[in-house]
């Protein structure tokens, strides 16, 4: 649920903290050269070569800094890279934690058939926002840290490189690495209307199949009994679940089935999407979408589920961490609220984890996973200086 955030009085940064806003403020072209750079490298999941090429790109702009990098090999998905900046505060516990992914959604060729181009201020090309302006953003932040200090506790960075297929790989690497984390900051876009997001949904893809009898559609169709029947039957009902819980939605979003139009379907086909918040009822969700999908909708029928992945979701945000995040913003000019969205990210697993998240605090952008996908240039330094802001005053 979205809400409204509290008023904040407008203050201007610390004064020890200039150097580090200026500095920022100076590597606007940069910061677009270097997003240019990955933009044009496609790593969509599963492309282990495209991964480890926008990796090396990123750590060598970290390692030029002085700033160390560990990669962790992810054999099918390419590798992640973790940097560390120390803290100020060498009795500190724990760190501060940004976090990003190298994968986007587009195959192989996408970036040859539409690379990066600018056009009012605004830059276009495959994962620009979701989410590769954010991984420049993290990189640049801590490259100003590591330059002008101010950190009180160590702030490290984790880029990964399977997300957008629900991190079967990296989510290990999630758990190993964020552990004991103060709170994660997650550069997924910031929303079109410059809002982070403070609430995030997780998810399930469910596929299932329902297994009926053939017969002739003219000569004898009562011997047969229609799969694509009785998946009709488990839509609706499965459908029917919108309504069981607030915060449930459910989606049948792909089917296929059948032999032929003069034959009663022996076979059918489904993919069903589940989203759900960190208070509802996952198990008792799930056992009915699984007793809908089992049971005999049809005589002869029946159904079985053949696969079953999911997201984890974000707790909503504790509101110390975002007025922060608000009060640093506010300190560059800029205000911002936070949003609940039914879509899933790494800051789910770190959610989970009980670490505070906050997520969507990279550039703004919109239309992800589309042609349309787009990053305002204008918004990098800004979200760039309320982001180390944040860490200096997080303390």
């Amino acid at each position: 649920m979205s809400h409204t955030a509290p008023a904040i009085a407008a203050s201007a940064a610390p004064a020890s903290a200039q150097p580090l806003l200026d500095w920022l403020a100076s590597q606007e072209q940069a910061m677009a050269d270097l997003l240019a750079q990955i933009v044009n490298i496609d790593s969509g999941s599963g492309h282990e070569a495209g991964v480890r090429q926008v990796a090396a790109a990123l750590r060598g702009r970290l390692e030029a800094a002085g700033i160390p990098v560990q990669t962790f090999p992810e054999p099918g998905w390419g590798e992640c890279i973790l940097a560390k900046v120390p803290g100020s505060d060498t009795a500190a516990a724990g760190h501060y934690q940004l976090m990003g992914h190298m994968d986007t959604v587009f195959p192989l060729g996408t970036a040859a058939q539409r690379p990066w181009r600018v056009e009012g201020g605004k830059a276009y090309g495959p994962g620009v926002a979701d989410m590769k302006s954010g991984l420049v953003m993290n990189v640049f932040v801590a490259e100003a840290l590591a330059r002008f200090g101010g950190n009180a506790t160590p702030v490290h960075l984790l880029f990964t490189a399977d997300e957008e297929v629900g991190s079967p790989a990296c989510r290990t690497v999630i758990r190993e690495h964020v552990q004991g984390a103060r709170a994660v900051l997650n550069a997924e876009p910031g929303r079109i209307s410059g809002n982070v997001v403070n609430e995030r949904k997780g998810s399930y893809r469910i596929d299932f199949e329902v297994t009926g009898v053939a017969a002739h559609a003219g000569i004898n169709p009562a011997q047969g009994a229609s799969a694509i029947d009785a998946l009709a039957r488990k839509i609706l009902a499965l459908h029917a679940l919108n309504a069981c819980e607030p915060g449930i939605t459910v989606n049948v979003g792909f089917i296929q089935g059948g032999m032929a139009s003069n034959v009663v379907a022996p076979l059918a086909a489904a993919h069903v999407d589940l989203r759900y918040t960190a208070e509802n009822d996952l198990d008792g969700v799930l056992a009915r979408i699984q007793a809908i999908i089992e049971e005999e909708s049809l005589p002869r029928t029946s159904g079985r589920i053949v696969a079953k992945t999911g997201t984890l979701p974000m707790a909503r945000t504790p509101d110390d961490l975002l007025q922060t995040y608000q009060r640093c913003a506010q300190q560059v000019g800029f205000a911002v609220e936070g949003e609940s969205t039914g879509g899933a990210a790494d800051s789910g697993i770190t959610s989970n984890m009980g670490i505070p998240s906050l997520c969507a605090l990279g550039p703004v952008g919109g239309y992800a996973h589309s042609e349309r996908e787009f990053c305002d240039l204008t918004t990098f330094v800004p979200r760039a200086q309320a982001l180390a802001l944040t860490l200096l005053a997080l303390g």
